[in-house]
């Protein structure tokens, strides 16, 4: 079968050699793609790109005369661009596409910095809270901005949660208006950026960077529900690892997504959200349960957003979640919960120790317009007796609800 259309990655800045649109009939493009050509065949039509309908129908019309077509595109077209648009309306088959080098690429290589372990989200065109969610939870992410979603409002987001990170935005690569501008979230957050800025790499650059990888992007971690003993915490109030093995089955944390951890104790909920890829912000009224969740975070090498104070009030400054986990059993649970299960977009978990709270717990959940449900957790683990014999020592009791409301459309890496 004949591939009637070309899809040419225009690089980084390169003109757009005459070679690469000879014989087209219709050309399609941006404006600065079509600028960027040095000469196009005589007697072909232009279009510039703006909504893109009307140019798959343009191009749908010459296909169907088997006139050939060429369509202009930033870097690599296959990565993020139009070739997954193309390829659904026409067929991969039909497709001759030739790509240059993507934004992303030219970025991390301005800086001397490999990008095998980077994470990269697109922006452009979609829900900004995905890209803010991975730049929380990663050290390396590239994000391909748009109108809306770009350093402003990235550096806003990021200001109020990690305030340590590092924005290079990328603008204008491989023209001679290129610059890479190192600057802070709250310095990204005051500038109006305008319209050339190809890239932004959000870094944390303190953590270290990892081995040699085999994988590139985010890794999962090679288990979860870990030992209390690899925890710094008080008097073994912390989340038994069977009661944590559920409650991250029920949340379901995963790139892109932010948790909320209330009542984070030692934070080992927070800690390993964090390890299987979900931005946290983890709540907790004890000081030295805050200093306890740092330290928790800086040992397993993840970043977990920690707030100081008492929920529910320390939670009406926070993103809203879409899971949220609750422990603790006080007489202020419920109201808690109902406040949580009013923001959160997925999930709500709770593990309490009490019997008397269950019923009010389920209450505030099912008022939410969750669909509720729940166990009573009871393990005995292994423990040696002397003279090398076994007993099963039994550990408390907990109560394990969850309340799950419709998934909605959520656009993102994690889908």
């Amino acid at each position: 079968m004949s591939r009637p259309i070309t899809v040419v990655g225009t690089g980084t800045g390169a003109p757009v050699p005459v070679d690469a649109v000879a014989g087209a009939e219709l050309v399609v493009g941006g404006r600065r793609h079509l600028e960027a050509v040095e000469e196009l065949p005589e007697g072909a039509e232009r279009i510039v790109l703006g909504p893109l309908a009307p140019a798959l129908d343009a191009v749908e019309e010459y296909v169907a005369k088997d006139r050939r077509v060429v369509v202009l595109a930033s870097g690599d077209p296959g990565f993020f661009g139009i070739v997954r648009a193309l390829a659904e309306r026409f067929g991969a088959d039909r497709l001759d596409v030739r790509p240059g080098v993507s934004s992303v690429a030219t970025a991390f290589a301005r800086l001397g910095l490999t990008w095998d372990d980077a994470v990269v989200v697109s922006a452009h065109g979609r829900d900004p809270r995905t890209a803010v969610n991975m730049c929380r939870a990663q050290p390396k992410v590239a994000v391909l901005t748009g109108p809306g979603a770009g350093p402003a409002e990235l550096g806003a987001a990021l200001a109020r949660t990690a305030p340590g990170r590092v924005l290079v935005v990328a603008s204008a690569l491989g023209s001679q208006d290129e610059r890479l501008e190192r600057v802070s979230p709250a310095e990204a957050a005051r500038r109006d950026w305008g319209t050339a800025v190809s890239v932004v790499l959000c870094l944390d650059e303190t953590r270290a960077p990892g081995p040699v990888r085999t994988l590139a992007g985010a890794v999962r971690p090679a288990e979860w529900a870990l030992d209390e003993g690899d925890f710094a915490h008080r008097d073994s109030m912390i989340t038994k690892f069977e009661v944590r093995a559920l409650a991250l089955a029920r949340l379901g944390p995963r790139p892109g997504d932010l948790v909320w951890d209330v009542g984070s104790g030692s934070g080992s909920v927070a800690v390993e959200c964090a390890r299987l890829g979900a931005a946290v912000s983890a709540v907790e009224k004890a000081a030295d349960g805050v200093e306890r969740i740092r330290a928790n975070a800086r040992a397993h090498g993840v970043d977990v957003h920690v707030v100081h104070g008492e929920a529910p009030a320390a939670l009406s400054g926070l993103d809203d979640p879409d899971a949220v986990f609750v422990g603790g059993g006080g007489r202020e649970l419920p109201g808690i919960v109902d406040v949580c299960a009013r923001r959160a977009r997925r999930t709500v978990v709770v593990a309490m120790a009490a019997l008397d709270r269950v019923p009010a717990v389920r209450t505030a959940l099912d008022g939410a317009g969750f669909d509720c449900a729940g166990v009573l957790l009871q393990s005995s683990r292994l423990a040696p007796l002397p003279g090398d014999v076994t007993r099963l020592a039994a550990t408390n009791p907990v109560f394990l609800l969850w309340g799950t409301r419709t998934p909605v459309s959520q656009e993102g890496v994690a889908q």
